[in-house]
């Protein structure tokens, strides 16, 4: 079943189209740093691209948070852009050896944002038992975003598009990506995985993002470098194609009870 936004999923534990954030007061057409409630950690936006600079591009990528349905800004604010949904033409294709992908029809600027990685949010319990569930032929749509805060606290955040979801769930791995992933946050904590162009991106490119999330974030240590090489007997292999291919595709098995 498509749907271009994220759904409350079959065990209800979170509602994603719940409102909780307040608005912000802002009475001009566009929100500004300081004013701004919402840009309180400084602007998201410059024109319709992500914000960054060269520092920011080697730290962890940092959450976004929009202007809402609250908000006396109006629709035209520059701080409403993932809200708004895809505005680029995309196509559905089949791949040589990754099964379906997806690819762009126009070019993509660097930093525009691409689609979101949207489907039922889930809570932890089910979000294991899907995954326990599955079989080796089965394709594994689920992910697991973490977001660590500065308490040491870790927020997660599950989305599986097996059955509910938009095209983001055609987007294949690489090792070498063209988008890299962003939690923003609109309405309330539950945040929409927004992908974004890393990079200038031809039209007839097929897009894809790094499934483990380092693209953008800090290099992987040595530990979760020798956990990955004992669960090679468990991984799938990785067709990108890339010169840096891991020969694996990403694996998270924190899912999984321990033996």
């Amino acid at each position: 079943q498509y749907s271009p936004d994220n759904v409350a999923g079959a065990d209800g534990d979170i509602d994603p189209t719940e409102i909780t954030f307040p608005g912000c007061s802002c009475l001009t057409s566009s929100c500004v740093v300081p004013d701004c409630s919402c840009l309180c950690r400084g602007a998201n936006y410059q024109g319709l691209c992500l914000r960054t600079t060269a520092e920011e591009e080697e730290e962890y990528a940092r959450p976004v948070f929009e202007c809402n349905t609250m908000c006396q800004c109006g629709e035209s604010c520059q701080n409403r852009v993932v809200q708004r949904g895809l505005q680029f033409r995309l196509e559905v294709f089949k791949t040589e050896k990754k099964g379906w992908g997806l690819r762009t029809l126009e070019f993509i600027a660097k930093g525009r944002f691409v689609c979101e990685y949207a489907g039922e949010v889930l809570g932890f319990n089910e979000a294991r038992r899907r995954i326990q569930a599955q079989t080796p032929k089965d394709s594994n749509y689920l992910i697991a975003v973490r977001e660590h805060l500065h308490s040491g606290q870790v927020m997660e955040t599950f989305v599986d598009p097996t059955y509910v979801g938009n095209v983001g769930r055609f987007l294949n791995h690489s090792c070498e990506p063209n988008l890299f992933m962003v939690p923003v946050r609109v309405d309330s904590m539950v945040p929409k995985l927004a992908l974004f162009a890393a990079t200038d991106i031809s039209a007839g490119e097929e897009l894809s993002y790094d499934y483990s999330g380092r693209f953008h974030n800090l290099p992987k240590t040595k530990r979760e470098q020798t956990s990955l090489e004992e669960d090679n007997r468990l991984r799938k292999p990785c067709y990108c194609g890339s010169h840096t291919c891991a020969s694996f595709l990403p694996w998270d098995s924190s899912l999984f009870s321990t033996p």
